[in-house]
């Protein structure tokens, strides 16, 4: 499986038999995404900086709350979280997707506010890839990231949601997130091309550099 990231929570995870996007964001960030294919994309909520569909070329498959769905030989489980009583800000609800193909199973987090609740953890077992918000604002501070991490205990941590340059948020940076976690020297790269057989028994944080046009 290769992950690319494009920055801010928008991800492209591309198989062998199926490419997957989730949380395509618009132009008014700061910059545009290449235009991007896709057999499926998945929407964690309806708010305008993660559900820009016109990012990606039609035809896919869009998949935007919970539920349970088998695109081109990939599963997704869509995991609903953080409903009100959040105020109705656009960010109240938010649905976490657990993606498996290739015999890996990657957990892309959305716009997640709060440390997963006792019943999302049993739908959360077994995650090898977490894409996890650590920004704060509106969604995971670099502490409630980490205690979400140790509750789920990935092989490979990627953060998301965090402030880098180009785009136009408040966000908080990484280097917090790497600082509870003890992580002195992260890894980065452009892209993680990686398989089941890879996988490590401690956790590994990758950050991922944002790919650009």
């Amino acid at each position: 499986m290769e992950i690319t990231w494009y920055g801010h929570c928008c991800f492209r995870l591309r198989t062998k038999g199926c490419a997957v996007v989730c949380d395509p964001f618009p132009p008014e960030l700061g910059y545009r995404l290449p235009r991007l294919t896709a057999n499926i994309v998945t929407v964690s909520h309806d708010h305008p900086e993660h559900n820009y569909l016109a990012a990606v070329r039609n035809p896919y498959y869009a998949i935007t709350g919970p539920g349970e769905y088998e695109v081109a030989g990939t599963f997704v489980i869509g995991v609903a979280t953080d409903d009100p009583p959040y105020p109705n800000d656009g960010h109240g609800r938010n649905t976490a997707y657990l993606i498996e193909a290739e015999d890996l199973t990657v957990c892309h987090l959305g716009h997640m506010r709060q440390v997963p609740t006792q019943a999302q953890m049993e739908q959360f077992d077994g995650v090898d890839i977490l894409f996890i918000p650590v920004g704060g604002r509106t969604a995971l501070s670099a502490t409630r990231a980490v205690e979400t991490v140790n509750l789920l205990e990935p092989s490979i941590v990627i953060p998301m949601y965090y402030r880098v340059a180009d785009l136009e948020t408040q966000l908080g940076t990484v280097t917090r997130f790497l600082n509870e976690m003890g992580v002195k020297h992260a890894e980065e790269m452009e892209s993680l091309t990686v398989t089941k057989s890879q996988l490590g028994e401690e956790p590994r944080v990758v950050i991922l550099k944002p790919k650009r046009a």
